[in-house]
């Protein structure tokens, strides 16, 4: 595994040599974010410069390039602008996925409502109904069903956070509060994250109904 804190230090090196004070903050997602990597985790990094050019991408590819381990480097790049304005039913997930490194999202927060939280939950309830009868009927990929039950552990997140008004990073610690339809999903989750064996129709049932009825609920303003 990645020794994360040497690797940063030689992420934060390079950022300021080709950006300088142009940056506005530094995070890290995923599993090094939340302190449960593996070997094979993603280095998810969240970039964030004053402003954002198309040359500006060119020069951090470029800058990716000359790093360790540049095959697992993801995440995401943005300026600040468009952060300010983006879509607030998506901020809610990035705002506490994300474990700051250089600088705060703070800002972040007075743009984040209750409202938003639960538009997060109908989307991604939405395009998790979508994709998993898309692949039921078309694709039949495991791969799409290991990428929707990901998705659906974002919602399960948002779920929690609207009922108890905390925000569980860690979704095994989430086990223990969620009600049975969503702890399946969560569960679900994790044993695929562990390398557990895809049951396709199974697991591609218990997601479709689980979508459908939080959209159902969403409608109705459930709890």
């Amino acid at each position: 595994m990645i020794e994360i804190t040497g690797w940063m230090d030689r992420f934060l090196k390079a950022l300021s040599e080709k950006f300088g004070n142009r940056v506005w903050f530094v995070g890290l997602q995923g599993s090094y974010g939340r302190g449960e990597a593996t070997d094979s985790s993603d280095i998810d990094v969240v970039v964030i410069l004053d402003e954002l050019s198309a040359i500006d991408i060119e020069a951090y590819d470029m800058m990716l390039d000359t790093l360790p381990h540049r095959e697992l480097i993801c995440g995401f790049l943005s300026g600040k602008s468009e952060l300010l304005h983006w879509e607030p039913s998506d901020l809610f997930q990035f705002y506490y996925d994300t474990h700051p490194i250089k600088g705060s999202l703070e800002e972040l927060l007075s743009l984040i409502d209750d409202a938003d939280v639960e538009r997060a939950i109908k989307i991604g309830a939405c395009n998790i109904f979508h994709g998993c009868v898309h692949n039921m009927l078309h694709e039949k990929s495991d791969d799409i069903v290991r990428g929707l039950y990901k998705s659906a552990s974002f919602v399960v997140q948002a779920i929690a956070f609207r009922q108890t008004g905390r925000y569980i990073s860690r979704q095994k610690d989430l086990l223990e509060i969620l009600s049975s339809d969503d702890r399946v999903i969560m569960e679900g989750f994790l044993r695929l994250k562990n390398g557990g064996k895809i049951e396709f129709n199974e697991m591609s049932e218990v997601l479709f109904l689980w979508s459908k009825s939080w959209i159902e609920k969403s409608a109705g303003g459930a709890n």
